[in-house]
């Protein structure tokens, strides 16, 4: 196992350790009303007993804290019987100085309560680390689950445009081969992108040089029909952005908006940031509303959307607009780099 997989918390950050001591806390509040005889809460017990848990579980976290690397490194067997020597030895250790101080006379008594703190402790620990083992496993097995779907979704993402491309780039061959070259690699690339599964995120650089390999095998079928404009803002080249997000949104512009329309039109490209969040918009004409086409559209918005929601979660949003004759797509990511790790870890 790496640390990564280790399926105990890591117990050197403060979070982790502030919800071990709550934790304890609570249960010895539960002891402690247990075992009054008189009123809720035997006070006495409890400061008594606050005091040796909360040193005990400070010991036993900060020894797992040093030796965390060393126990990742073990099988599941091994680390669990490491961490139980370690919390048994350090309860033994407090417990027989406690009982020492508080029954100094009583040998027996001491002995027989040093069992019962050992055997409590141990129940205690076996369960909290199956509890850390399952909700390891639940976690783990949500990630897989995440990164099947997110591989679905990419791969729901397949260019319509091919048979128009290939007509284009055969018409191409006897008038200007070298064109129709640069066609054909263009239009491997798109598809190259389409099948390559394995990243989650690319810098937005990457997926703008996409958009363009894209626009460049529709100019050729669209000519002058479809003008372009780009309005990108300088420093946003390692944004992160799924991939095969911003090219299907030109995609359908192009398809929705430009390609029914004799005189063709405008498609508009805009990346800027404001404040914590990066804004990208596609404009194209307004479509048609008795295109029946529409429906691959708002499956096309979906699908995006929720890969969207699947590696950001609530701050991306994918709205979409009709204003004077012109649809707007506009995506909004919060702004972090392709290189940055975007999975929340405990």
């Amino acid at each position: 196992m790496t640390e990564s997989e280790f399926f105990v918390p890591d117990l050197c950050r403060v979070r982790a350790v502030f919800l071990l001591l709550v934790t304890s806390e609570l249960l010895v509040l539960v002891l402690a009303i247990v075992q009054a005889e008189r009123g809720w809460i035997d006070w006495n017990y409890f400061g008594l007993l606050s005091l040796f848990v909360q040193w005990t579980t400070l010991t036993s976290a900060a020894l797992i804290c040093l030796l965390r690397t060393r126990l990742a490194r073990m099988s599941v067997s091994g680390a669990t019987t490491t961490i139980v020597a370690i919390v048994l030895l350090d309860v033994l250790a407090f417990s027989l100085f406690a009982d020492s101080v508080l029954h100094p006379q009583d040998g027996v008594a001491v002995w027989q309560g040093v069992a019962k703190k050992m055997l409590l402790a141990l129940l205690i620990v076996l369960m909290v680390l199956r509890y850390f083992y399952l909700q390891h496993q639940w976690q783990q097995q949500r990630e897989a689950e995440m990164q099947a779907h997110l591989a679905s979704l990419q791969a729901r993402i397949q260019p319509h445009f091919l048979f128009n491309s290939m007509n284009t780039i055969a018409s191409l061959i006897a008038i200007n081969p070298e064109r129709a070259e640069e066609a054909v690699l263009d239009l491997s690339e798109l598809f190259r992108a389409s099948l390559r599964t394995g990243d989650q995120l690319i810098p937005l650089s990457r997926e703008l040089a996409l958009c363009q390999r894209y626009l460049a095998i529709e100019a050729l079928r669209l000519g002058d029909r479809l003008k372009l404009e780009w309005q990108i803002e300088e420093g946003l080249e390692q944004q992160a952005i799924p991939p095969l997000t911003l090219q299907p949104l030109v995609e359908n512009a192009i398809y929705h908006g430009i390609q029914p329309r004799p005189d063709g039109g405008t498609v508009r490209i805009e990346a800027q940031a404001k404040g914590e969040f990066v804004y990208l918009l596609v404009q194209n004409p307004k479509p048609d509303q008795n295109n029946q086409q529409h429906d691959g559209n708002r499956m096309a918005l979906a699908n995006i959307q929720s890969r969207l929601r699947a590696l950001f979660g609530e701050p991306a949003v994918l709205k979409h607009s009709h204003q004077h004759d012109v649809y707007t797509v506009t995506l909004r990511l919060p702004r972090r780099k392709a290189g940055e790790q975007s999975a929340r870890k405990q």
